[in-house]
Parts: C-alpha cells; structure tokens; sequence
C-alpha cells in the first residue's frame, strides 16, 4: 500500500466514521423496523383477540338460538297434542256412555259390550302414550285444583269425593279436564 491511498478516501479515519454512521443508521432502522413488527403483532394479537370473541359470542348466540327454536317447537307441539287430545274427551265420555247402556243380558249384547270396551282401551292406550292420565277421585280427599263439585251431599268427615260423574284427566301432569264429582262434606252445625 503506498501512502497516497488512505488519501482517496479522504482523511484518514473518514472511512471507519462513515462506516459507523451506516452501520448506526442501519441499527436505527432495525430497532424502528422491530418497533413497528412489534407493534403489528400487538395490532394482530389484539385483532385475533376480538375476532375469538366474536366468534364465541357468535356461537353462544347461535346455541341460545338453537335451544329457543327447540322449546318453542315443543311447546307448539305440546299445545297441539293438548287441543287434540281436548277434542277426543267426548268421545271417550261417549266409550263410556255406552258402555254404561250395555248390559251382559243376552250373548249378543255382550259380544258388543267387548268389543266396545277393546275399542275403548286400545284408544285409550294410544292416549296414555301421548300422557293423558285419569284422575283418580272416588274416595279421594276433595281437592278444587282436580275435581269440580256439582253436588254435595253432608256427612260426617272432611269433604271427600263420594262418586265420580264425569272422568277428569290430566295430559303430562296438568289438569285438562278436573273431574266432575259428587262430594260428601261434615254437616255445618
């Protein structure tokens, strides 16, 4: 090396200055460039965040929704196995009718009376499948949410039913129809 080359670079010891500035300048942009990488990915982080969220919310809301639409659509089912089975009542009070006006007295008349109470109960089964369920009066205390009193007769206990007139019926547990019964009560002194 001759003495004249340090020279075209300029003073001796420019060269390592502008060296060092670059490479200074070249830190500073990476500390400004993992800056605002870090800044994204906080950005990113807290977007995700949101975004996971959202999407529970959106799927709590979505399973609330589900579980409504279930109970509405039994309730509608529910409420139309009630109003039909409402309807099919007089036609068990009519089974029931008849079946009072049959009486074993010849072969024939009894042959129907069978026959009437097999129709009865295979109808009645398929009601009873669906929850309809009797209620059970005679002999039972009096009670105004299950029985309703057409007439009384005075006695010498608490009220009680004495006789069943018309068979009340209960569908899944409620009372659709109370039953309609003569009730027996203490005398009032």
């Amino acid at each position: 090396m001759t003495s004249e080359e340090p020279e075209a670079f300029g003073a001796p010891g420019a060269f390592d200055a502008a060296l060092e500035r670059e490479v200074e300048q070249a830190e500073a942009e990476a500390e400004e460039a993992a800056a605002a990488v870090e800044l994204d990915l906080a950005r990113l982080r807290d977007e995700k965040a949101e975004l996971v969220d959202t999407l529970r919310r959106v799927q709590a809301d979505f399973e609330n929704y589900r579980k409504r639409m279930l109970r509405e659509q039994t309730m509608q089912i529910e409420r139309a196995t009630e109003r039909l089975v409402e309807e099919l009542l007089p036609v068990i009070d009519s089974f029931d009718g008849a079946l009072a006006t049959l009486t074993d007295e010849t072969p024939e008349l009894a042959k129907v009376r069978n026959g009437v109470v097999r129709i009865r109960d295979q109808f009645m089964t398929v009601l009873e499948r669906a929850g309809l369920e009797v209620i059970d009066a005679d002999g039972q205390h009096f009670d105004p949410n299950e029985h309703e009193a057409v007439l009384q007769d005075a006695g010498d206990h608490e009220p009680r039913v004495a006789e069943t007139m018309r068979s009340g019926y209960r569908l899944k547990g409620r009372v659709l129809r109370p039953a309609m019964v003569r009730v027996t009560h203490a005398a009032r002194p």
